[in-house]
Formats: structure tokens, C-alpha cells, sequence
């Protein structure tokens, strides 16, 4: 009989974690750097370079790909004739294994789990707990799936109950756009399909654990509908040119994954959960003879790819920038970012309004300052701050209008695309948005020189940071007209899929 000791689990997962926090899956490297290697619209090709760069750094250095080191998901499958040597149950165990994790000195991850989410949405500080499924099974080991999901992906899963006559490519390919860039593609898709609604989930959230494999697939040809399901959503999706970070592009999704499951006659249960740019799991399984540590691959997965700023880059300071000067950026300009620079999340922007509609002086200026929508890692060593890469900026958007209005901030930085009320509070104010690349956290903290928290220190990763940055990379995503590239990018590429027939990912 086989017996499982709690530290057998506690430094199995923690060591897991703090792997995958650095190391991006084999197959995905791959994947995108096939993407990279195919793609025509240069704004997509620049943000994958930036992705592959990361990723690299980040396994050499060993820090987090994202500045969103996720909420730990577990996926365990435990044998009915193992023996637990231990008195706490499993979910403690797991739950030591994340705080170690997420706590360790080397390689501090963000604290991003709130409890009382409806409430206080107090930090726990450890990223405890984790979501935990867990099954029995026949046999004599406990295998673990181990994953850390990000909020901007996971903050885009879907989930509709179809008449079973209805498409689910249809309904696939009508919601994709609906999702924005946030989730971060090029990603993969998960989708469940059947069980119930809570089932589906689950579902689509255990598919995305599978290595990516759909170039096999195209190239033996599907055995089963859900194989077939797989390459048509594939092929929709991408038509779609949404391209990567939202910008118009030919790859979309490197990847669809289908899950299915039996359910009732009258039903169709599908659900849909994103994999980000920054995907990250580790499969291990416990047999008796001690905690299992993850293997280190070799550097020579990562391909060399450089990327550089193109000659018509602006090179602007921060301390200096006047509205004059950015009603002349254009959407899609390159702009290298030098100087000091104000951060701001959700809680700080909901604080920042409340103390303007209560008439409270703000503990910053933002008059002509800029800000970035980022919740930083801690840093290590000799670090100013650790990976920093842009949140969802559309969270913002219901901020924008009063912030720009009585701070006369001049523009901001985030991820991904504004929504209809951001984008006329811009082209209302004259301001500007720039995006950073999402999956590039750790490349872009490269860029900060100096990081010092100014206000709301109690918010952790959520408090007001001074930064002062050399030569940042973003490009203009609204300008001050409000014209947006991620309106105008996904619908330029998409005509030249459906016109010149363009062979997709």
C-alpha cells in the first residue's frame, strides 16, 4: 500500500508553483514562436516578440512571467488504496504548499486572493486558500494538476446554456469578440460542453490543463465530433483577426481544448475559460516515494528573438509631456516612455473618486501625470520592483471620465482595450491611452528604475506607486481623438484573412 506523507504534498505543490511561475510549458514556447514566425501585421509580430523575449527572461532569472502569479487551482486525483500518513486534510495540505510558494524569499509571487469578496475584499496576504477538486479513483498514487489562473483571463470565462439543436461554433465564434484582449491572446480556449452548468465549468477548466497539440491533430485528422468541434473553432477563431493583444493579427488561439461530458436531453451546457499568454501548469503524481520536483528544461526551447523599436518611435519624458504634444500621436505609434509615472487600480481609482467627490485633497498630483493601471510584484535581491506588467484597463473605464476631468491627468497605461464610456471620456478630455504588452511583466519591470509606494500603502499590491521608468515600450491604443486600434486593427486584419485566404495558425 502506498503511503503519502503531508510533506510529500506541501513541497510537491510549492515547488510546483514557484516552477511554473517561471517556466512557461515546452509546447507553448513552441506555439506562439510558430505564431511569431507566421505573422504579417507588424503590431501583433512586435507584442509576440515581446512574449517570447519574457518568457525567456523570466526562466533564466526565475521570476514571474506575469505580475498576475494567478489563484491557485489543484485538480487531484487520488487512488483508493493510498494511505495517508497525516492528520490535517488534504486541503491544508495544499493550502501550505501555496503559502510557501507564494512567500518564498527567493522568488516572492503577488498576493492577490481576497476574502470576504463581497465585503472588505480583505488581502490574505499568502494567496490562501486555492480552489481544490479533488476525485477518487482505482489505484495506489495521487496525481496533481496544478495550475495559477490569472484574473484577466479568468475574468472572461463564459458559460450558456444552448437549445441542443443550437451551433456551438456559432455561439463560440459570436462570443470570442465579445471578450475583449484582456484575457491576453494568443491563449488557448477551453470549453466544456455537457454536465450541467456547474459541470461544464469545471469541464472547461480541467481541458486547459492538456499540452497543446492541435498541429497533430490537423495533421492525422480528427477521429470523434469533439476533434472535429476542435479544428472548426480554430479555424473560426482566428478568421476573426483579433490577432494577439487584441491588435489585429492571424493567430488568435494556439489551441482550442474540449472537454465533454454526458448530459440531460433537454440541454447544452457550454462553457468557455481563456488561457492566457502567460499559461502556466505542472502536472506531478505522488507514488510513496517522496515529494516530486518539477524538471528544468533546457534554455535551448527558447528561440532567439530580439525585438527593437522601429524608426519612427517617440521618445517621450515624462516630466515634460504637454497635451499639445500628445494630440500629434497617431494609433499604433511605438512610444518609449521615460520618467516618473503614477500607478492606480481599481481600489485606488474607487478611493481616489470618493475622496474627490468628498472635496479631500488627493495624495498625489496627477495634473499632466500619467497613469499605469498595474498591482506589482514584490521585488527580491536587488530589484527596484518586481514583474510589473498592465492589467485590464477596462475595469477603469467607470473612473475615467471623473479622473480626467478634475485631476487633468493627461493619459493613461493598461492592457488591452477601453470600452464606449473610456473611450469618449478620452476623445472628450483629449487624453490619451497607451498599452503595454500583457505576458510581458518581467521585460517591463526591466524598464523601471525606481518604485516607491506613495499612497494607500494598507492596499498591498493595490496601492499608489511612484514609478520612474527609462525607455518603457507601448504603443498609442486610443488617441486623443478617440480612435482605437483595437477596433480598427481586428477589423482591418479580419478583411485581409476572408480576402486573401491566408493560411491561419
Amino acid at each position: 500500500m502506498t503511503v503519502i506523507r503531508d510533506q510529500d504534498v506541501i513541497e510537491s505543490v510549492a515547488d510546483a508553483l514557484q516552477f511554473i511561475s517561471y517556466y512557461h510549458p515546452s509546447d507553448f514556447v513552441a506555439a506562439v514562436h510558430r505564431a511569431y514566425e507566421m505573422e504579417q501585421s507588424t503590431a501583433a509580430k512586435d507584442a509576440l516578440a515581446q512574449i517570447l523575449i519574457n518568457s525567456r527572461l523570466c526562466a533564466t532569472g526565475k521570476r514571474p512571467i506575469c505580475q498576475d502569479t494567478g489563484i491557485v487551482t489543484n485538480f487531484v486525483e487520488i487512488g483508493m488504496n493510498v494511505r495517508w500518513e497525516t492528520s490535517a486534510p488534504l486541503e491544508a495540505l495544499i493550502n501550505e504548499g501555496v503559502r510557501q510558494a507564494y512567500l518564498h524569499p527567493d522568488n516572492t509571487l503577488r498576493a492577490s486572493i481576497l476574502e470576504d469578496p463581497a465585503g472588505a475584499r480583505k488581502n490574505t496576504r499568502d494567496n490562501t486558500p486555492a480552489v481544490i477538486h479533488t476525485r477518487m479513483v482505482a489505484g495506489d498514487t495521487v496525481d496533481f494538476k496544478v495550475a495559477a489562473k490569472g484574473g484577466g483571463s479568468e475574468n472572461k470565462s463564459k458559460l450558456v446554456m444552448l437549445n441542443p439543436s443550437d451551433s456551438i461554433v456559432d455561439w463560440v465564434v459570436k462570443t470570442v469578440p465579445t471578450m475583449g484582449a484582456g484575457w491576453c491572446p494568443p491563449g488557448m480556449l477551453g470549453i466544456g460542453i455537457g454536465g450541467t452548468a456547474e459541470k461544464a465549468m469545471v469541464l472547461a477548466k480541467e481541458s486547459l490543463m492538456d499540452p497543446i497539440d492541435i498541429h497533430e491533430l490537423r495533421a492525422r485528422g480528427p477521429n470523434n465530433r469533439v476533434e472535429e468541434l476542435r479544428l472548426e473553432i480554430m479555424d473560426a477563431v482566428n478568421r476573426l483577426g483579433i490577432g494577439a493583444q487584441g491588435l489585429g493579427g492571424l493567430t488568435t488561439v494556439l489551441d482550442v481544448k474540449i472537454n465533454d461530458y454526458p448530459t440531460h436531453a433537454a440541454s447544452l451546457p457550454v462553457a468557455m475559460i481563456p488561457n492566457c499568454a502567460a499559461t502556466r501548469h505542472a502536472h506531478f503524481t505522488l507514488t510513496g516515494n517522496g515529494a516530486v520536483r518539477q524538471t528544468p528544461p533546457s534554455l535551448d526551447l527558447w528561440p532567439e528573438v530580439t525585438w527593437e523599436p522601429g524608426e519612427s518611435v517617440r521618445r517621450i519624458n515624462l516630466d515634460t509631456v504637454t497635451q499639445a504634444d500628445i494630440l500629434t500621436w497617431q494609433p499604433g505609434d511605438t512610444v518609449l516612455l521615460s520618467g516618473t509615472m503614477y500607478t492606480g487600480r481599481d481600489a485606488a481609482h474607487k478611493r481616489l473618486t470618493q475622496m474627490l467627490a468628498d472635496g479631500e485633497p488627493l495624495p498625489v498630483d496627477l495634473n499632466g501625470k500619467f497613469i499605469y493601471y498595474v498591482g506589482p510584484v514584490d521585488p527580491v535581491r536587488d530589484e527596484v520592483v518586481g514583474p510589473a506588467g498592465p492589467t485590464t484597463a477596462t475595469r477603469m473605464d467607470k473612473f475615467t471620465d471623473t479622473i480626467l476631468e478634475q485631476t487633468g491627468l493627461l493619459g493613461m497605461i493598461g492592457k488591452a482595450e477601453r470600452g464606449p464610456v473610456a473611450i469618449e471620456a478620452i476623445k472628450k478630455h483629449q487624453a490619451v491611452y497607451l498599452m503595454a504588452v500583457g505576458g510581458a511583466a518581467y521585460l517591463v519591470s526591466k524598464a523601471i528604475t525606481d518604485a516607491k509606494v506613495v499612497a494607500f500603502e494598507e492596499l498591498g499590491m493595490e496601492a499608489i506607486y511612484a514609478f520612474t521608468v527609462k525607455d518603457m515600450p507601448v504603443s498609442v491604443a486610443v488617441d486623443s481623438a478617440g480612435t482605437s486600434v483595437h477596433q480598427t486593427g481586428p477589423k482591418h486584419w479580419q478583411g485581409v484573412i476572408e480576402e486573401q485566404a491566408i493560411e491561419l495558425f
